[in-house]
């Protein structure tokens, strides 16, 4: 079994350390900002004014999920990330533009590639075990949560695993040049504590991923995966989708029928791995809400489909 023991959450909600959030959260617009905790309560001042946001967020969302569980070194740490270290990027490219042939500062090189955090991470907690980063587009964190199911089945007794991704400038403009319909990019950060060991602190189980690139229909694999589970959409409390194209959001609500439903991009926002928010609502809602069993739905981008079961531990 896969246990959620912890999780963390950072985002334009009041998702940190705040149990119970999905009572109080509401779709966001436009001008949100995220909801920054005071991070020098869980990294050192010296550290922090070298990081980026990306860097504050993730560092702070995994040692408070560590805390929670009670742990201090866990057997395997497990990021995804869709975009990776975009600030950092950028900065050494502007750097490498605007200096040409002289000394280029390393700090912004060494922190703008994807396993960044995984790295810091490992230096943070002087961990020396399985270290991995997944980079699947909207499939990151889905594939990240596949590989701390694996560890678990493999021996190891908890995962640290988490999905981060930033928005910068530069992505409003990308998304002009495509002339994309107006959406909420966002920053955040995920990060859980995975276990094959129940426990008081247990939120709720991961029964069950799927994922699939070049998805040619959402309702065969969504049908097949529920019957795997030996599920029908009744036995559902709760969907939590992600999709900014109209025609899938209605085919989605179309299969699911009567049952409760949102579309968590509203209220988180989109970026790649925003499927690690809808995890944390997910397991809150179990935890506080006496939810049996929440189904998410990521098709944020179309031609990927992620499928996550969550589900109460007595489910």
């Amino acid at each position: 079994m896969y246990f959620i023991q912890s999780a963390s959450t950072i985002s334009h909600q009041a998702t940190f350390q705040n149990p119970g959030f999905f009572s109080s959260i509401q779709k966001i617009g436009i001008d949100a900002e995220v909801l920054h905790p005071n991070y020098r309560d869980f990294i050192d001042p010296r550290a922090l004014r070298r990081m980026s946001k990306l860097l504050r967020m993730s560092l702070t969302c995994a040692k408070d999920s560590l805390i929670q569980a009670n742990i201090e070194q866990p057997n395997a740490l497990i990021v995804g990330t869709g975009l990776g270290a975009l600030e950092d990027t950028e900065k050494f490219l502007k750097n490498f533009i605007n200096i040409k042939e002289g000394l280029i500062p390393p700090t912004s090189f060494i922190q703008s590639t994807h396993n960044t955090i995984a790295g810091q991470l490992s230096l943070l907690l002087k961990n020396h075990n399985y270290n991995m980063t997944h980079t699947q587009n909207s499939l990151s964190f889905e594939m990240a949560l596949q590989d701390g199911m694996l560890c678990l089945d493999e021996g190891s007794k908890n995962v640290l695993l988490g999905a981060a991704d930033e928005r910068i400038d530069f992505l409003d403009l990308v998304l002009e040049k495509l002339s994309a319909e107006p959406l909420k990019l966002t920053s955040a950060s995920s990060f859980f504590v995975l276990s094959n060991e129940k426990n008081t602190n247990t939120f709720a189980q991961v029964t069950d991923v799927y994922t699939e690139g070049l998805c040619t229909s959402f309702a065969e694999k969504a049908d097949h995966f529920l019957k795997k589970n030996k599920l029908q959409t009744k036995d559902l409390d709760l969907v939590l989708f992600s999709s900014l194209n109209s025609e899938i959001v209605a085919e989605i609500q179309d299969f699911f029928g009567d049952c409760k439903m949102e579309n968590y991009t509203n209220y988180c926002g989109a970026y790649m791995t925003n499927a690690a928010f809808a995890t944390h609502w997910a397991a809150d809602e179990i935890k506080s809400e006496n939810y049996k069993r929440v189904l998410i739905c990521n098709l944020l981008n179309a031609q990927n489909l992620g499928l996550i079961l969550i589900e109460d531990c007595e489910a």
